[in-house]
């Protein structure tokens, strides 16, 4: 192997260790959220905004690793795509993080009002978010193409839960009227959850791309033939 052959797998190991680190700070992150809005940890959810820049800055260093290797080594083949599928996950897990402050500022906002009994079961559809985005994370380890499939078919029961979110929260504003803003403070929270597991099913669709070369977004399909 040439010394730039080694130069470039240096390069792109240190690459993955990157996507990895920052996709489990964000694993945690989401964790944290739904835990501070369940149990009414406003300290807790203050954690999870305040880490937000970091996750940020470590986002726009992943990138520019990204486009730094594209521009030095033009890789092509399979250290192309890999390339390609690292920039698109990054994104995603950015989003994620946002998602995340966004359930933690709900939570701060209810920690400071009359508490409301959870008109549906959150935490039951938060755990089928988180299982979702650990193992599109799992299948981007291990290159795991059938396990992003399973993801990508679970994000069908996210949204039938999120719609049914829509029906238990206006059944509880109608007798529960006086507190109705911290209903839609739920209400939102489950929108971004179901947002969340949109962004997991991307990240598995970008495995599957990279293991297999099909782009299966949009229900199309394509090979290696471009490459």
């Amino acid at each position: 192997m040439s010394r730039h052959a080694l130069h470039l797998e240096k390069e792109i190991n240190e690459l993955k260790k990157l996507i990895l680190h920052l996709g489990a700070d964000v694993e945690e992150s989401v964790r944290l959220s739904v835990q501070s809005l369940t149990e009414r940890k406003s300290k807790q959810a203050k954690k999870v905004i305040d880490s937000d820049y970091e996750i940020d800055q470590r986002e726009v260093f992943v990138e520019e690793e990204c486009l730094k290797i594209l521009a030095l080594h033009q890789p092509v083949a399979n250290d192309l795509r890999l390339i390609v599928a690292i920039l698109k996950i990054n994104n995603d897990l950015e989003r994620i993080a946002d998602l995340s402050v966004n359930i933690a500022e709900r939570a701060v906002y209810l920690s400071n009002k009359a508490r409301v009994e959870l008109p549906f079961d959150l935490k039951n559809m938060a755990d089928k978010v988180r299982t979702m985005l650990r193992q599109s994370l799992d299948s981007l380890v291990n290159r795991d193409s059938n396990l992003a499939k399973q993801v990508c078919e679970a994000d069908d029961a996210v949204d039938d839960l999120n719609r049914e979110m829509y029906s238990c929260v206006e059944q509880a504003i109608k007798h529960d009227p006086d507190n109705l803003n911290s209903y839609i403070q739920l209400l939102s929270a489950s929108r971004y959850l179901e947002r969340i597991a949109d962004h997991s099913t991307n990240i598995a669709e970008d495995v599957i791309y990279l293991v297999t070369g099909e782009i299966i977004r949009h229900g199309t399909k394509t090979d290696d033939t471009a490459f």
